[in-house]
């Protein structure tokens, strides 16, 4: 996610942490790298040098707070103002509501949909999708589809007329929780889909106005959310693809500045790709001080043993235990999303590629662990030459990589006892980051 913007600021963090001073002329040095990490990033000139302004003065005008040295209170500013720039606050959708959701075509509306319903789900809620673009061949489709997939009923006319479609979904499905409209899109907002969603508000009355946008818009994404919400009065953005692209940094900026707030951002292609927007959150990650919290989330989502973490932490963990890990990890997402989330992590230098390169190898490790019978699982110790030969067999890897998987798990198990299991962990790195740098996670 935002990888230019978060391994630019990541490296300013990093050099700022581990300079050997810090007096005026570094501060300089690190607001003049700071604003060609943000331009590079698609933000707006005028937001650029705005947040800039502020820095400079809090870190140099006004009285440090007592109890911090000039690093510590420089961070502690930067990370304050990126806060306030992209946000301040999380405003997601809780509760029953009729939302419609607008935005040009190709801007993710659709499938954000199919994410949306996704969320309320997991609320406990019942939602509902009606399907109003019919300029678009395929949208009625998807919508279905969609529904289809994860279980929620999906709306749509052979008509094609999207006001009647809203009307006699409103009547049929009264009693549902969240009714999802999604709207038809256009290349440009032109008259005719300014009419046709005018005529959609009125009928539908909707509790949320959400604008979908794409995060390679950039800083276009300002004007576009003004002109949506003169039209229709947006109540809040989600910003779709902020996997893959250098502008989303641009986007989330520019959206902040007008009385639509992000609620949230998708950050992959599945259906569970859609996160609440936290710019607290947010700005940790971006600076590679990690995000604990959505960490823990994530792991309790796809449900990670307590049980099998100390087991891990103490360093008595079995390959069973340890391919139990590695599938609940692929759940969770990328390994190098993961990798953001851990607090201090951001900021390592890693070679290029690495990540990546792991996770092709724990891809392959579950796979020669699947051809291993339930006692080597248990009872690693007893893989002697014979049994790595069948095992590389049956897996079809190679001898070599079977006895990767088995040195990478010895070492795995000396460090963790090494770190004096759980107690160690909370002792160590994770209890000293917020000291560390100042800051309160």
């Amino acid at each position: 996610m935002l990888n230019s913007l978060s391994k630019g600021l990541g490296n300013l963090i990093r050099k700022l942490i581990t300079g050997t001073t810090i007096d005026k002329v570094a501060v300089e040095e690190t607001l003049r790298d700071m604003e060609t990490i943000l331009l590079q990033s698609d933000v707006d000139v005028n937001l650029t040098g705005e947040l800039l302004a502020n820095i400079r003065k809090k870190c140099l005008d006004e009285k440090i707070p007592p109890g911090l040295t000039l690093r510590e209170h420089v961070l502690k500013v930067i990370y304050e103002e990126l806060i306030r720039l992209l946000g301040e606050k999380p405003v997601g959708l809780l509760g029953k509501r009729k939302i419609m959701l607008v935005g040009l075509f190709g801007s993710g509306k659709t499938t954000t949909a199919g994410k949306l319903g996704k969320y309320f789900l997991k609320q406990g809620l019942k939602p509902v999708f009606i399907g109003l673009d019919y300029h678009r061949p395929a949208a009625a489709d998807q919508i279905m589809q969609i529904g289809k997939q994860i279980g929620i009923p999906a709306y749509v006319e052979d008509n094609k007329d999207p006001y009647s479609t809203a009307k006699n979904a409103l009547e049929k499905f009264a009693k549902n929780d969240v009714l999802i409209f999604d709207t038809a899109g256009r290349n440009a907002l032109d008259i005719e889909l300014a009419d046709e969603l005018k005529k959609l508000g009125e009928i539908i009355k909707p509790d949320e106005v959400v604008l979908v946008i794409p995060a390679d818009l950039g800083k276009v994404a300002k004007q576009q959310s003004e002109e949506f919400h003169k039209l229709v009065g947006i109540t809040g953005v989600i910003i779709t693809k902020m996997d893959g692209t250098a502008k989303a940094g641009g986007a989330l900026a520019a959206t902040s500045t007008t009385g639509a707030k992000v609620k949230f951002i998708g950050v992959g292609e599945k259906i569970e790709d859609l996160e609440l927007y936290d710019p607290t959150r947010f700005v940790s990650r971006l600076l590679g001080l990690g995000d604990l919290q959505t960490l823990l989330e994530k792991a309790k989502e796809v449900e990670i043993k307590k049980e099998s973490v100390e087991k891990i932490a103490e360093g008595k963990f079995t390959l069973q235990d340890f391919y139990e890990q590695i599938e609940a990890m692929g759940k969770m997402g990328p390994l190098s999303q993961i990798a953001n989330m851990i607090p201090g992590m951001g900021m390592m230098k890693l070679p290029e590629g690495m990540l990546e390169k792991q996770e092709g190898k724990l891809k392959s490790f579950k796979i020669i662990i699947q051809s291993m019978t339930k006692e080597e699982r248990e009872y690693p110790e007893i893989i002697n030459n014979k049994r790595i030969a069948r095992i590389a067999k049956g897996s079809g890897r190679s001898e070599a990589d079977v006895r990767e998987l088995l040195t990478q798990y010895n070492q795995m198990k000396k460090l963790f006892k090494s770190m004096g299991g759980m107690k160690g962990l909370q002792r160590g790195a994770l209890k000293n980051i917020s000291k560390q740098f100042g800051f309160k996670f």
